[in-house]
């Protein structure tokens, strides 16, 4: 529970006038709460809130110039005795049959066409409607114009319909007169079904003892403190309090001024709206409390999702078939011309898994055109990996949130899981590898080769020719001397030795070089990977959260009273 309890506490004062517009900016920031939380917390949860905001929006339209009473007591409380005497006129049945009261009364003090659109709205029937306005009054009744008294069904009849009407009219009228008699006036009922319930709308109750002439005048007041006692119990502390007596009008005089105070205000229907708003503030705090969670999961939780999305799209494995491509495109390009067609008849190791294959003359165009790669699927364990980084995310970003919110970031972070598989494929495929350029070097190499194995196909042929014009008997060639070596033995000598030591020298070298674009490849895969989850996972969460933060900051707007 947070301090909104507190200052929604302090501001029941029976004296305090409601600002409309205040009212209404209270109405609208309930609004942007439930607009907040759609979808995030439990409907059931948020019904009295779009109930509220329902029948605020809907009572303000109809009328602020009117004031809607309610008369609800218990069976022989004398409830329609009251109306009738307030009304001067008899107009709701009395007996000693129970119930008495079946129907719901009204008495419009005024035309009765400003009141009518009230009327249907609280589903009072027009047959029941009654205007209490005549010429021969004159302004004896003019101090209540506006106000549209009703007397309710008992609402601890024995039929069950009584009690519902009573009940779906309680929570639309302004004002409740709750009516005891001397006999019934601690019954539970009465206590714990509805005036403990009213305790935030205590500065629209009023609670009169009715039938005080059938006590003893030494004995009213004591009953009076007894029925005050039981009301401070009920949270109903500065409810006013009167004894009244149909029968006598001089009895009447308290509850009539009472009723004349609340018409002029014209304040009930506002506080009553005030007081419903206040209710449904203090029931959502206990959805959303206080907390501060911070922007999303903490980097820990991230570095583990991002670890598992890793590997479940195969990112190990297509590394490592990032250095073997490498060492094989290179050792293509850069090895002795003779064996380089024996090598290309090996698979390129990228393209085993529909990656981007050779680079330049060998490259196939049409590989730019598959849908989908030949990664691995993850296993069942990277598979239980991936769940459980997804879970330690939400719980981590969810840690500090009220009970009702953990679950809402839980489904946001595994919304989208079904979909992943397909984005981590995708990812992996639009990855720049780093293998789709030649590097210089290669080609300096290559270049070597081709003229080393070039020195020594020319030595070859040189000695060819002069064995075979030896065989013919033709003059032989002339054959210059390097040192104590024939020329073309040292060409083909030369040139093959030559092109093994630039394949044992350059061997080296593209291990190293495939080494570091394997870990390039892995840096570049990772990332890629990454933003799937931060699309897939993390953004989903983020939203969560960013939903609460303004469920938190609506309700305290809606808090201010």
């Amino acid at each position: 529970m947070t301090n909104i309890t507190g200052r929604l506490r302090e501001a029941f004062r029976g004296d305090q006038r409601v600002d409309a517009d205040a009212l209404i900016a209270r109405l609208d920031a309930v609004r942007r709460f439930l607009a907040a939380v759609d979808g995030l917390l439990p409907d059931a949860e948020l019904v009295p809130a779009h109930t509220v905001v329902e029948r605020a929006g809907t009572r303000l339209a109809l009328s602020r110039d009117h004031t809607v009473v309610a008369l609800a007591g218990a069976t022989g409380s004398g409830k329609s005795s009251l109306f009738n005497a307030l009304a001067r006129l008899e107009l709701s049945p009395v007996g000693v049959r129970r119930p008495t009261t079946g129907v719901t009364h009204a008495c419009v003090w005024g035309p009765l066409e400003g009141a009518n659109r009230l009327l249907d709205w609280t589903g009072v029937l027009p047959r029941h409607r009654f205007v209490r306005e005549s010429a021969l009054d004159a302004d004896d009744e003019s101090a209540l114009h506006g106000l549209i008294l009703l007397d309710l069904p008992d609402f601890d009849s024995v039929q069950r319909s009584h009690r519902l009407e009573v009940d779906r009219l309680l929570g639309l009228v302004d004002q409740v007169v709750w009516v005891v008699d001397p006999q019934k006036y601690a019954d539970r009922v009465i206590h714990d079904n509805y005036l403990r319930e009213f305790h935030r709308h205590r500065d629209v109750t009023l609670v009169v003892l009715n039938q005080a002439d059938r006590l003893p005048p030494a004995e009213l007041p004591r009953v009076m403190d007894d029925l005050r006692r039981l009301l401070d119990s009920d949270g109903l502390t500065g409810v006013p309090l009167l004894a009244t007596t149909a029968i006598d009008p001089a009895g009447m005089v308290g509850l009539r001024d009472a009723l004349e105070r609340t018409v002029a205000e014209r304040q009930a229907a506002l506080r009553r709206l005030a007081g419903d708003v206040d209710t449904v503030v203090v029931g959502l705090d206990e959805l959303v409390g206080s907390a501060r969670p911070a922007g999303g999961p903490d980097d820990g939780a991230v570095a583990g999702l991002n670890r598992a999305l890793a590997d479940a799209a195969g990112v190990p494995a297509v590394s490592e078939a990032v250095e073997r491509a490498y060492r094989h495109r290179a050792g293509a390009t850069t090895g002795w011309p003779v064996v380089r067609g024996w090598r290309r008849l090996r698979p390129d190791p990228l393209r085993r898994l529909h990656l981007p294959g050779p680079v330049g003359a060998d490259a196939d165009p049409a590989e730019s055109l598959v849908a989908a790669t030949s990664v691995p699927d993850p296993t069942v364990a990277q598979r239980s990996a991936l769940g459980l980084a997804i879970r330690a995310v939400a719980d981590r970003a969810a840690g500090d949130l009220p009970a009702a919110w953990p679950t809402a970031v839980t489904s946001a972070a595994r919304s989208r899981l079904d979909d992943m598989p397909d984005a981590l494929d995708r990812a992996i495929a639009g990855t720049d590898l780093g293998l789709d350029r030649q590097p210089v070097w290669w080609r300096v190499v290559g270049g070597v080769q081709w003229l080393v194995t070039l020195a020594a196909a020319v030595g070859l042929g040189w000695l060819v020719l002069g064995y075979a014009l030896r065989i013919l008997g033709l003059p032989a060639l002339d054959n210059p001397m390097v040192g104590q070596v024939p020329l073309p033995t040292l060409l083909l000598l030369g040139g093959l030795l030559a092109g093994l030591l630039v394949a044992a020298l350059t061997r080296p070298v593209i291990r190293w070089a495939a080494r570091r674009a394997r870990a390039r490849a892995r840096q570049r895969l990772t990332v890629r990977v990454a933003e799937v989850g931060e699309e897939y996972v993390l953004a989903p969460v983020r939203i969560v959260l960013g939903s609460y933060a303004q469920a938190r900051d609506a309700l305290r707007d809606a808090a201010r009273r």
